[in-house]
């Protein structure tokens, strides 16, 4: 919860909340449907992005005035503050600037995951937003699904006894590794941030959520970018999956996971994301295949972030953990968990969750209720994104941050775990959390 900020004692709001979006994707687009089911709790009143399509897209989606439409976030902050909060949804790498930013400026704020891509400028955000005396809200949506929140209400309700130790895993899913991060947008460290922080910081958040309160005192990783390299490409297969005479019995063929799809109606994620310029059809598609990113053979992209990682952690008290991500599964993200207790054990396998009592030697089914609007986009978060932005929304309107799950300095913690765990991974070795002797600067704020 965010408890540690002072905010000045408010009614609560009798209008909507006011929301200014920057970044009008697909995160950006998401978020701002709770307007259109809760006109009366939420109102889109600006939009700020620099591609056009997209800009105009939700300025049409929320009748938002042209005066109030910008290519440029800088444009929108130098207006005087006329909305109660901003949702940045803006590329991973370009999160630091427009969040501290808005902060000094007075402005609650919704702010997509990952914080940012270096300890300092997480650390920079949540600094500001105390200083400024704003909400902060990060976009660990995996928080706010009423399954895996459950997880933690049992943790605490003491059915399992002590937490001994956690294991989790991450499937990400065969074609979604290959159109995110090998095709798409997090395909490069350089250009957007490596897999762990873009991808698995909400599962090193909920980790460190369960293990509650405890300091990771010592981690370790390992993983590496496997298979998807120039030396693995088929005998016999082009530079574009169009122009590819095996195709078809490629997996990761383009064709199958775009073209197949938008010609049988299909043009949701991932067809939208491929045609930033237009609504994707076949030759929309086609031509994106022909000249875009996402046509490319998986085996002749610039991509150097990790298919497969692992993370093993030693909490206080002897609590211990392991993270598993990897890319080539049946299933798309679907996490899977189990916690060992003292007294029990609590096993998650992506809907229900079972524990199995010591003492009796019985299991135990807990699920939870959703309670979404079916108008609400999914976007493969099981409507954890609904219940994430409902939340945001009712606390700044009760003037209240408790409500919200994934507040400033504990998920300042968890990113901070993350890069210590890259750290590992690439220096080779254990790290010993805040008493390293190369943990100077940022990474002593995980003691």
């Amino acid at each position: 919860m965010q408890t540690d900020a002072t905010y000045s004692a408010g009614a609560r709001m009798t209008s909507p909340v006011s929301v200014s979006i920057v970044g009008a994707g697909s995160r950006g687009e998401i978020y701002s449907q709770f307007a259109s089911i809760h006109p009366k709790r939420m109102k889109v009143v600006a939009v700020a992005d620099p591609r056009k399509f997209a800009r105009t897209k939700l300025q049409r989606q929320h009748n938002i005035s042209d005066e109030n439409t910008f290519d440029d976030w800088n444009s929108l902050l130098e207006r005087e503050k006329f909305a109660d909060a901003v949702l940045i949804c803006t590329p991973d790498r370009l999160h630091k600037e427009p969040a501290v930013a808005f902060a000094k400026k007075g402005y609650h704020i919704l702010l997509e995951k990952p914080m940012a891509t270096t300890a300092e400028d997480c650390t920079a955000i949540v600094e500001a937003c105390l200083q400024s005396g704003v909400m902060l809200s990060v976009g660990h949506v995996l928080r706010y699904d009423p399954v895996i929140s459950k997880i933690k209400v049992l943790i605490d309700s003491g059915v399992i006894g002590d937490v001994i130790h956690i294991q989790h895993i991450e499937p990400v899913g065969f074609y979604h590794f290959a159109h995110s991060f090998v095709r798409g947008n997090w395909r490069n460290e350089a250009e957007s941030s490596f897999a762990l922080l873009a991808k698995s910081c909400h599962d090193i958040d909920l980790i460190h959520h369960w293990a509650g309160g405890r300091r990771c005192v010592k981690v370790s990783s390992f993983g590496s970018v496997s298979h998807f390299k120039k030396e693995n490409k088929p005998i016999g297969a082009a530079d574009r999956c169009l122009d590819c005479a095996i195709e078809r019995g490629c997996p990761y063929s383009a064709c199958k996971i775009y073209l197949d799809r938008v010609k049988l109606g299909h043009t949701g994620w991932p067809v939208s994301v491929i045609c930033p310029s237009s609504c994707p059809d076949i030759e929309s598609v086609t031509e994106a295949l022909r000249i875009g990113p996402y046509g490319r053979c998986v085996y002749e992209c610039d991509n150097d972030v990790c298919s497969n990682q692992v993370v093993n952690m030693e909490f206080e008290g002897g609590l211990t953990a392991a993270f598993s991500m990897v890319a080539f599964t049946e299933t798309m993200c679907q996490r899977k968990t189990t916690i060992y207790g003292s007294k029990g054990e609590l096993s998650y396998d992506g809907s229900q969750i079972h524990v199995f009592d010591f003492l009796t030697q019985r299991s135990t089914k807990h699920t939870a209720q959703s309670n979404i609007s079916g108008q609400f986009g999914m976007s493969g978060h099981g409507g954890a994104d609904y219940h994430l932005i409902d939340a945001f929304i009712s606390a700044v309107a009760n003037n209240d941050p408790s409500l919200i799950r994934s507040g400033p300095q504990d998920t300042l913690l968890s990113h901070l775990l993350v890069f210590e765990a890259e750290r590992s991974r690439l220096e080779n070795r254990v790290v010993y959390c805040g008493n390293d002797s190369k943990s100077q600067g940022s990474e002593s704020h995980l003691t």
